[in-house]
């Protein structure tokens, strides 16, 4: 209610200020029209009393100038000489011009005849003058003392002054009045310049009110807003630690089904439970890929999905994601291929990791939606700049298709082409919305189309920095060291508090040399590592007593120990690899755990803290130009019998493989070039050819068409394995 009456008090206002500034203009006009008018009379009346001014001082001059005339008349007479005449006519003419000038303005009808009585009056004068000029061109002489003794002759004068002094008495009371018209008008033009002053006073003092009530409601808004945000920030807050508690409650014992899974999948069953045992990792890996799918989503509309740039191979991230998918396909019978623009720079800045994402998730789902055929992977140059460049990518497949119809609908949630595609194929139709928001995030943008029968392209484009250093291969530590078991063994120390957890651990680390110790939390991991030497610690993070990120603190700053931790941890929150390592942890592993990733990490970061114990052959060791054999023997730890059974299957096996890598060449089969080149990277690393050759094979790999450089490294590929083979047929023998 409070909020309606305050909307209501509003408008009302409002509409205040508004009928308030229309009757505020209105009033305005009405005055200035009025000012107006009140000075343009003014001035007028100004003007025309300035006039009557002149016309009274003209007035006298006129009295003195036909005096003047008179005494110039007399003058002329008594000294009967007519040079006192001239001027006369002029004199005269001035003042009938202005008497008629005087005539024109008046409207007195008393003072018309007054100035007509005196314009005749002058006239005469003037008739005087004419008689007396005639007279002396005729006689010769003016002396007519008649006309300077006659009572007439002063008569006129006198009569001009008295109507001079009518009409300018009268004159003068025009000008009174005039004066006093003046004054009233000077008094109204003031009271209008007041009214204006107060108008525009309560104009500006309404506006300014309004000004700054505006200003107390916005401050008062401002506030509401900080407070609404800080709640807001709270909510997000609170639902980040929901969603982080509730993947990590969710995928823990996920986890452990699909790790026990896995060690079930390597123990000797008959076909049934082969079947079972298949089944439950299907059903557990699906039910993973929706949960990993509700909480992406459920983190994007929360606004907690974090693009982190970084730096990334893209070539090596497109052969990692085909790879990935290589057997999938070939299990169905599918070719995938993925082709890279040669101009776009190897190295770049962006989120990889959500690239990966979309990337495996518009593959996944052309994998499973095609039955026979192929999948391309294209990467094309959209646009570059000295710093920056767009990427685009095309996914296409030779699939089902979409319907037309369906194909606006297809990045909403929980949509899929048709109904029975859910039922057909699986899945929650949540996949394409994700990755549609996804490369949202990271400016980009994506578009579909298909033809029904014949396939689907997924094209999108996302922009990335150009790195200024070029990325260098990382040389991961050898895993396989942990399978001999004359190798010093290492000491890890595990800290999880959940028992299918430990159980899973605990089975995992006893396929290798490693001696480990498990214990629930992380107090009694310090009490450890106060009493006991390890090399590396797998730390959990959400445990009772005391967690992984206070543990950390607690070895770090009080142990003062720099021995590896890695994270372990089922919350699937982006951000979370960033807060493990800055709480001074080394890396970051995610549940569930793959045996292969734990083990790169365990050889990465363990091997750096022991030093192992390498077996030198007691003989001195045959030295080659090709082959490399320190990596063999390091592996066979001086088991003969190893090293002559990978020897011989190097020699059996590299002639065929180069022999089809050839025929497809020639033939410009280049799928079947990409996988032979690829094979023959992990043929040739085991007798140490990899170094000299992974430069040309990864050349051949990216190869789409024939050319010299290509047809260069077919051929020096060729010839290395020919001496190498020659070499390794030598070292067979001395075996």
């Amino acid at each position: 209610m409070k909020n309606i009456s305050s909307v209501m008090g509003n408008k009302r206002f409002s509409y205040f200020i508004i009928i308030s500034f229309i009757i505020g203009t209105f009033l305005l006009i009405i005055v200035q029209i009025n000012s107006a008018k009140n000075t343009k009379e003014l001035i007028k009346n100004n003007n025309t009393l300035l006039n009557e001014l002149r016309s009274s001082n003209h007035l006298r001059e006129i009295d003195r100038d036909i005096l003047g005339v008179e005494s110039r008349i007399r003058a002329s007479i008594a000294t009967n000489d007519t040079t006192h005449l001239n001027g006369v006519d002029q004199k005269i003419d001035e003042v009938e011009n202005f008497l008629d000038s005087l005539s024109k303005d008046n409207t007195d009808p008393e003072e018309q005849k007054l100035i007509h009585r005196l314009s005749e009056l002058a006239l005469e004068k003037k008739l005087v003058k004419e008689k007396l000029l005639l007279r002396y061109n005729t006689i010769g002489d003016m002396d007519d003392q008649t006309s300077i003794a006659n009572p007439r002759a002063r008569k006129i004068s006198n009569e001009i002054t008295n109507i001079t002094a009518k009409i300018y008495k009268s004159r003068r009371l025009q000008m009174v009045e005039l004066s006093q018209q003046s004054a009233e008008m000077g008094k109204k033009a003031k009271l209008y310049d007041i009214s204006l002053l107060a108008l525009l006073v309560l104009s500006g003092g309404i506006v300014g009110f309004h000004i700054l009530r505006q200003f107390k409601r916005q401050r008062l808004l401002i506030q509401e807003l900080d407070i609404s945000e800080k709640k807001a920030s709270v909510a997000a807050q609170t639902k980040e630690n929901f969603l982080a508690n509730m993947s990590h409650e969710i995928r823990t014992p996920l986890s452990g089904i699909l790790g026990f899974t896995n060690l079930l999948q390597k123990r000797p069953l008959d076909e049934t439970s082969k079947e079972f045992v298949s089944s439950i990792q299907r059903s557990g890996e699906n039910l993973m890929t929706i949960i990993n799918d509700i909480l992406d989503l459920s983190k994007i509309e929360a606004g907690m999905m974090r693009i982190t740039p970084g730096i990334f191979s893209i070539n090596g991230l497109i052969d990692s994601v085909e790879t990935l998918f290589l057997e999938r396909a070939k299990e169905k019978g599918l070719i995938i291929s993925s082709t890279v623009d040669p101009s776009i720079p190897d190295t770049l800045t962006g989120d990889a990791t959500r690239l990966t994402q979309i990337l495996v998730n518009l593959i996944g789902n052309a994998i499973k939606f095609t039955h026979h055929g192929k999948i391309d992977i294209e990467v094309y140059n959209k646009s570059q700049t000295e710093k920056n460049i767009v990427l685009g990518f095309k996914i296409s497949d030779t699939g089902i298709g979409i319907d037309k119809e369906k194909l606006g609908e297809v990045f909403e949630r929980f949509n899929q082409g048709e109904d029975s595609i859910t039922r057909n194929f699986g899945g929650t139709g949540l996949g394409l919305s994700i990755v549609k928001n996804l490369v949202i995030l990271q400016d980009g943008s994506i578009e579909v189309s298909s033809e029904p029968g014949k396939g689907t392209t997924f094209d999108f484009y996302i922009p990335y920095g150009i790195s200024e250093e070029q990325l260098t291969t990382i040389t991961t530590a050898n895993t396989d060291y942990f399978k001999d078991k004359t190798n010093t063994p290492l000491r890890v120390l595990v800290v999880d508090d959940n028992a299918i957890n430990q159980s899973l651990m605990k089975h995992l680390l006893l396929q290798w040399n490693i001696n480990f110790d498990i214990v629930s939390n992380g107090l009694e991991a310090v009490e450890q590592l106060v009493n006991q030497t390890y090399d590396l610690v797998l730390m959990d993070i959400q445990m009772p007593k005391m967690d992984g990120y206070a543990a950390t603190q607690q070895i770090r700053e009080v142990l003062k120990l720099d021995i590896p931790i890695i994270a372990m941890t089922a919350h699937a929150l982006a951000g979370e690899r960033e807060k493990c390592l800055s709480r001074g942890m080394n890396e970051y592993i995610s549940k569930p755990i793959k045996e292969e990733e734990l083990f790169k990490l365990i050889a990465n970061f363990g091997l750096q803290k022991t030093e192992s114990s390498k077996i030198t052959a007691e003989t001195t060791p045959v030295t080659f130009q090709y082959i490399d054999l320190s990596y063999m023997q390091s592996i066979s730890g001086g088991n003969k019998s190893f090293e002559q059974t990978v020897t011989k299957q190097f020699i059996d096996n590299i002639p065929p493989h180069l022999e089809q890598l050839s025929t497809a060449y020639e033939n410009q089969d280049f799928t079947t070039v990409k996988l032979r080149a690829h094979d023959l990277k992990s043929s040739v690393a085991i007798m140490g050819l990899l170094p000299i050759l992974e430069e040309k094979l990864t050349a051949l790999e990216r190869s789409t068409e024939k050319n010299t450089t290509a047809q260069n490294d077919l051929e020096n590929v060729k010839n290395i394995l020919n001496f190498a083979l020659d070499e390794a047929k030598q070292f067979l023998k001395q075996l």
